[in-house]
């Protein structure tokens, strides 16, 4: 099987770890090259990596067999429309676009090039969430903290593209319904888009999630805690821990679980705690290499160009629940 040839677009802090990561990815990838406008960064990468950096970004396209876009996301559009339309396969990193509507033009692309697209909603190859996935069963509440000190880096677009994103993804992917009803507040802080977002989603079985990103927190935060029948499992994406807490019938067997009693003239029952085992691996590594596997195979990747579009989709519901409440204040 010969290898991809692969394009890095974008060599800020991002650009820069895939390039590192591609470069290790060799039974996989051959790097033919870089673009990226700043020509700071260009020396920075050139020296560091010693990979050849491209004039233009159409001459680096040409020249490969798919691109990987972590440029900033208002340039996410153009540059994967190029792509798709010269049929290279993609990768581009979350969030798929700058507007729900240039998402719906890609995916007709996608559609019309043939070729494997991938989103690089990364917390899907984060091990915690990987080992918590078998404890999923009909989860019907979420409820999730996405919380960072803040960074000039990324507020070229509001919170809810920047950091929920990541949240909405993964609650789309383990709940699997279609979305009722969604409500959202929001503010501006310190940029001119929102810096603070709480959304509340509703889905058609009856699951909630409530999810908070804020990007002026005193604090780092990725924790996200899942509520299902008999079962609680938390997953702290950040520090890499799952845990789960199970309630059951009681087991004798057992020494290490908690007996409770629901109430009057209920059985008892049995917390029993299990925190799975979290494999060492680099998330971003995975997701890259997965996109190999997805061109080479022709497998549907794990985080498809419909993935992304729907998780575009609903951050610009709550986009727009956070425009009409701000407009209703501002009266």
């Amino acid at each position: 099987m010969s290898k991809i040839r692969l394009g890095v677009l974008g060599a800020g802090h991002l650009g820069k770890i895939h390039i590192r990561l591609a470069q290790q990815l060799q039974s996989e990838f051959e790097l033919v090259g870089f673009f990226d406008p700043d020509e700071a960064k260009v020396k920075e990468v050139r020296e560091e990596f010693g990979i050849t950096p491209f004039p233009d970004m159409k001459s680096l396209i040409d020249q490969c067999d798919a691109i990987d876009i972590v440029t900033p996301t208002l340039s996410h559009f153009d540059c994967a429309q190029y792509s798709l339309r010269n049929q290279k396969h993609l990768f581009i990193e979350k969030p798929l676009t700058n507007t729900v509507e240039e998402a719906k033009k890609l995916l007709d692309l996608a559609h019309e090039a043939k070729v494997t697209v991938q989103v690089g909603h990364v917390e899907r190859f984060n091990p915690a969430f990987i080992a918590a996935q078998p404890s999923f069963d009909k989860v019907m509440f979420v409820e999730t903290h996405r919380l960072a000190e803040y960074n000039p880096r990324g507020t070229d677009v509001s919170v809810v593209l920047d950091l929920m994103i990541h949240d909405i993804d993964i609650v789309l992917n383990v709940v699997g319904a279609n979305l009722r009803k969604t409500s959202a507040s929001g503010v501006a802080v310190i940029s001119d888009t929102p810096d603070i977002c709480n959304a509340r989603l509703e889905f058609e079985n009856g699951c909630v999630a409530n999810l908070t990103a804020s990007r002026i927190s005193l604090k780092n935060m990725r924790r996200s805690r899942f509520f299902q029948k008999n079962a609680y499992i938390t997953v702290d994406f950040m520090e890499r821990k799952a845990d789960v807490v199970k309630i059951q019938d009681p087991d004798p067997t057992n020494p290490f679980g908690v007996i409770i009693k629901p109430g009057e003239n209920k059985e008892p029952k049995q917390l029993v705690f299990d925190s799975p085992n979290i494999s060492e691996s680099n998330a971003i590594l995975e997701e890259l290499r997965s996109f190999a596997h997805s061109i080479n195979t022709r497998e549907k990747p794990i985080v498809s160009a419909e993935d992304g579009f729907n998780a575009m989709s609903v951050a610009q519901q709550i986009l727009d629940q956070l425009e009409f409440s701000n407009s209703i204040f501002a009266r």
